[in-house]
């Protein structure tokens, strides 16, 4: 009998390259490249696109935007194109935990939000498409990037069942409720009318 089982020792694999892929810091990295000085230092200090926006720098925003949500997509098509089966919701959880909870920055990341919309896209693509039309429509509507960002997770649950992607449910709840984690100091704001609109710097 071998000392570890084949089947674990490839979900356990495909756990570490998807923390690995999640985990790149591309806020900060793109923040430094381009002269905008430490994300820590500005607004609310997060890592993600929305706060590189407050930088006024808007192509770095959308390059933060495309390559969190990129490295989620990628973590899937690679395990989905080597592995398959429960390696690809694994690599994708493990993705947004990456991005959540990074090593190199002292497990102080984001909250997720480009991470798991690439993530959606990536692994069934209606119910991606989905989530970014809700989180465009939420923010739009409400002016709040977080409260976009909670509406557009809540769905993903009944996208994937109302679209016939049941097997990816437990994924959708887990990502789901880590989003509502990451977003809790948000939702306190959101309930005091203290959050701040889009664009608004601080």
């Amino acid at each position: 009998m071998p000392p570890f089982d084949s089947d674990l020792s490839v979900l356990l694999l495909w756990a570490v390259i998807g923390y690995g892929l999640g985990s790149i810091p591309f806020g900060i990295v793109l923040a430094r490249l381009m002269g905008l000085g430490n994300l820590r230092d500005i607004g609310s200090g997060n890592i993600g696109a929305t706060n590189v926006l407050r930088t006024g720098n808007k192509t770095a925003a959308a390059l933060t935007l495309l390559l969190d949500g990129g490295k989620g997509a990628v973590a899937v098509l690679l395990a989905r194109a080597y592995a398959g089966g429960d390696a690809v919701q694994l690599a994708a959880l493990m993705a947004f935990v990456g991005h959540c909870y990074p090593v190199w920055l002292g497990f102080r990341g984001g909250k997720g939000v480009a991470t798991f919309l690439g993530i959606m896209l990536a692994l069934a693509w209606p119910v991606g498409i989905a989530c970014c039309v809700t989180w465009l429509a939420a923010a739009k509507l409400s002016r709040i990037s977080s409260m976009g960002a909670l509406v557009a997770a809540a769905s993903s649950v009944i996208w994937v069942l109302l679209m016939g992607y049941g097997g990816a449910l437990v994924l959708a709840v887990l990502l789901t409720g880590l989003i509502f984690w990451r977003h809790r100091d948000n939702i306190a704001r959101i309930n005091a009318g203290t959050e701040p609109k889009i664009g608004q710097k601080g």
